[in-house]
């Protein structure tokens, strides 16, 4: 009976889920701003074309961005929110200060939003076509964003510190967080290779260069050739904060070598290495498909990205649509 009752519960929440997810489907379209703001998507590219010329590594800050938004309580620019009186802001939060970046330019497409149709485009929309412009600037797929969600009117920094998946955490503690959001192991391998560019900081996988898992020795699984190459970037009582390339290869371009590079045992953050080397995880035959199959990585990719975009959005009614993506209206 107790099996029965179990496996019942397990299938409602599973429909519900789905539920869930086909309602925000089904709100939120790709022509939303068709006859309200129909140029929004060349107005975003056009202002990170123009970021680009001086930050390279400005599409991947920003894909991190729609990213770490959409962990805490979904896609509604609650991340883009600065302290005040009745706000503790998720740029705060651990996985985010000093680290996360590009709100700038999220500001410039505001601005030059609002200078076109204003009032109407959301901050959180912005966040994600910003983020499928970055991937097809820099090689990669292009698809139709789904558009329609509202901004927050509040920031959830308990929920940053806890629900964002962090560098440093196991694979079966991501794959939970993963799974708390209604995200597949697929969508956790096809997700992690947005880190076929951009950049990490040291302090985010140094303990694999010099004491991995207080063992006072470098990180076994890392390709010995790589570790020198990083040890040479971030020396043992060096800054924190310098910056190695995600993807050694082809740091700046889209592609699939991320994967490769998985194979090579050149993962850079812990969370990437232990897709491939974790003795009997899913994810290893996910890897070995992305990294002989560029274009089956392109298609799993764009539809991951989808689905993080359908996590909670505000729609309808619910939130607004900021004037400034920083603070609530009328604060």
């Amino acid at each position: 009976m107790a099996s029965y009752i179990a496996t019942a519960s397990f299938a409602l929440s599973t429909i519900f889920t789905a539920l869930v997810l086909c309602q925000s489907q089904a709100q939120l379209n790709s022509t939303f701003y068709a006859t309200t703001c129909p140029n929004v998507s060349s107005i975003v590219r056009t202002v990170l074309q123009q970021a680009l010329q001086s930050d390279p590594r400005i599409g991947a800050s920003l894909i991190r961005l729609h990213f770490h938004d959409c962990f805490v309580n979904g896609c509604d620019a609650s991340l883009l929110l600065d302290n005040s009186a009745n706000i503790q802001s998720e740029k705060n939060a651990a996985p985010n200060t000093n680290s996360t970046r590009g709100f700038n330019v999220v500001d410039n497409m505001k601005t030059a939003l609002e200078n076109s149709c204003p009032g109407v485009v959301s901050c959180a929309d912005i966040l994600a076509l910003a983020a499928e412009a970055a991937v097809s600037l820099a090689g990669g797929p292009s698809w139709s964003v789904l558009l329609g969600r509202r901004d927050s009117l509040t920031a959830n920094q308990a929920g940053a510190n806890t629900s964002i998946p962090s560098p440093f955490e196991s694979l079966s503690n991501i794959t939970a967080k993963f799974t708390a959001v209604g995200l597949n192991t697929n969508d956790l391998v096809a997700l992690s290779g947005a880190h076929t560019f951009g950049r990490a900081q040291c302090r985010l996988f140094s303990s694999r260069l010099y004491n991995f898992s207080g063992t006072g020795n470098p990180d076994p699984t890392l390709n010995s050739t790589y570790l020198t190459t990083l040890q040479q970037i971030c020396p043992q009582n060096g800054s924190g904060f310098n910056v190695a390339n995600l993807d050694p290869t082809t740091p700046d371009g889209f592609d699939n070598n991320y994967f490769s590079n998985l194979q090579n045992n050149q993962g850079l953050l812990q969370s990437d290495q232990e897709l491939f080397s974790t003795s009997g995880a899913a994810t290893i035959s996910i890897v070995n498909t992305f990294s002989s199959n560029q274009t089956a990585f392109f298609q799993s990719f764009v539809q991951s990205m989808i689905n993080m975009g359908n996590i909670s959005p505000l729609t309808g009614s619910s939130g607004e649509i900021r004037t400034d993506c920083k603070k609530v209206n009328g604060s």
